[in-house]
């Protein structure tokens, strides 16, 4: 025998506790119920609508994209893939843990109820969770556009309190996961502000207030219209000119005979012959990123005409490290990347369809021509022994995967080459796809990788192509690759 349970003893521990704050939960709901909130009874039904099935969030994301700043893209994308994490975890997790019953609506106004009203459980709240995962993710990548998305995202989280459908406390929940979802996106696809290279070493170099003294040529093919147009607004006194691509190489020449500083507007191509001059006039570089990648602009930290009128005002400056090569009488330097094999190939096909259909479609063309061509692994000598070869990649700096393949590099003056290879044998698209799969740092019988100051490769067959920042030369004979420390000085805001 058990004795009687006395029903009006009060409950004690933890579940009072829930019981205390379920009933907390359950006023604040009816005292937002029962407030009148005149402008916001056609604003919020109506947000709170747009936003099912993330619907608003895309939307949101396409108008940052179309602002066709690399940072907004940037901001956009983090903020989909943010959203996208969130829901997940929402739908296979949060809903069937946790069997809440939706509210009553007695006390909400017909007015602000939701002509459909959801059919799922209550907590957490998954509107709440998509908004606040897209906010962050935007903010994470872009404060600024963070700030603007802000009130929209805090709208719709309140919204679905005011139209009745969640308690405060499945709000607050799906906010919170929502931010936590934004969170383990960037730990595993960090900013580009939390991966930027360190501000050493640092270079002396003239802060021209107004730009004068500082001549800038800029790549009519690659768009810099406006580009330029915002940089002859930040700095009035600066030389600005535009210029064909045949004529790049004329017009850099001259600028770089009596430039105090001297300035370049394009993509990797054009950015590539202004540091060669540079180099030989011993003059600073400023770099405004105008191409199609901009793989040094961004990875130098500048994405846009504010960052470098910024550092140009300033003076605020670096020494990057430059990589040199010498294959008979060519010679070149390259501040990205040097390759020999199919990617090099690549680039002669992109660029042969480029002018037709664009740049990413002709990259994606190009990549399957190559790769369903019937073609020999080139043979070089390294270490005096043979070597079939797919593919030999020479970074400037070693690059840290992201991805599936080679992405940033976060120290541009490490004094390092860095060195992969893709061994030849029959089938290079398998061999460069389990390449790609093994990371940059692994050996593997498809793919080595290694970090050396200079590299001598011997046996080059004649009219092997050899590309470098996007520029393609026939090579023969003997290559050598070494490593400039420090040799160039380029603008970039530190602050």
């Amino acid at each position: 025998m058990t004795p009687d349970v006395d029903l009006t003893v009060p409950a004690t521990g933890r579940h009072a506790l829930r019981e205390r704050l379920l009933a907390l939960d359950s006023r604040l709901f009816e005292v937002a119920a029962r407030r009148h909130w005149p402008a916001a009874e056609r604003v919020l039904p109506r947000l709170s609508r747009s936003a099912n099935h993330g619907v608003l969030w895309f939307a949101t994301a396409a108008a940052l994209a179309a602002t066709r700043t690399p940072r907004a893209r940037r901001a956009a994308v983090r903020g989909v893939a943010s959203l996208t994490l969130a829901s997940l975890t929402i739908n296979t997790l949060g809903k069937r843990s946790v069997r809440r019953a939706r509210p009553a609506l007695d006390a909400v106004p017909l007015v602000r109820q939701l002509k459909r009203q959801p059919i799922t459980t209550s907590f957490p709240s998954g509107h709440a969770a998509s908004a606040a995962a897209f906010a962050t993710g935007v903010a994470l990548e872009s404060p600024a556009w963070g700030a603007a998305v802000a009130p929209l995202a805090l709208s719709v989280a309140a919204s679905r309190v005011y139209t009745g459908v969640h308690f405060p406390s499945d709000v607050l929940a799906g906010a919170a996961l929502g931010a936590g979802a934004a969170f383990a996106v960037r730990r595993l696809v960090p900013t580009r502000a939390g991966a930027r290279p360190p501000a050493r070493p640092r270079a002396h170099a003239p802060a021209l207030r107004d730009g004068e003294g500082l001549i800038v040529v800029a790549n009519q093919a690659s768009g810099t219209a406006e580009r330029v147009r915002a940089l002859r607004v930040a700095l009035p006194a600066a030389e600005i000119g535009e210029c064909a691509p045949d004529h790049i190489g004329e017009e850099l020449r001259k600028a770089a005979a009596r430039a105090r500083v001297l300035g370049v507007c394009g993509g990797d191509g054009t950015v590539n012959a202004a540091a060669a001059l540079a180099l030989r006039h011993d003059l600073p570089l400023a770099v405004l990123p105008g191409g199609t990648l901009n793989h040094f602009a961004y990875d130098l930290g500048v994405e846009d005409e504010r960052d470098f009128a910024w550092a140009v005002r300033h003076g605020e400056a670096v020494r990057v490290d430059v990589g040199r090569f010498t294959a008979g009488d060519t010679r070149g330097v390259f501040l990205n990347t040097l390759s020999l094999g199919v990617y090099p190939e690549l680039v002669r096909e992109r660029e042969r369809w480029s002018g037709r259909i664009g740049g990413w479609p002709a990259g994606l063309l190009g990549a399957f021509r190559v790769l369903r061509a019937d073609r020999h692994p080139m043979r070089v000598e390294a270490g005096g022994e043979q070597r079939p070869l797919w593919l030999l990649f020479v970074g400037n700096g070693v690059y840290h995967r992201m991805g599936l393949t080679p992405g940033r590099r976060t120290d541009l003056a490490d004094g390092l080459l860095d060195v992969r290879v893709v061994h030849g044998s029959r089938r290079p698209a398998l061999r460069l796809l389990a390449a790609a799969a093994a990371g940059p740092l692994t050996r593997s019988p498809a793919h080595a990788a290694v970090q050396v100051t200079r590299l001598r490769l011997t046996g080059v067959e004649p009219g092997t192509p050899l590309a470098y920042d996007g520029e393609v030369e026939p090579v023969s004979g003997e290559v050598t690759v070494e490593k400039l420390p420090e040799a160039l000085t380029v603008y970039r805001p530190l602050h």
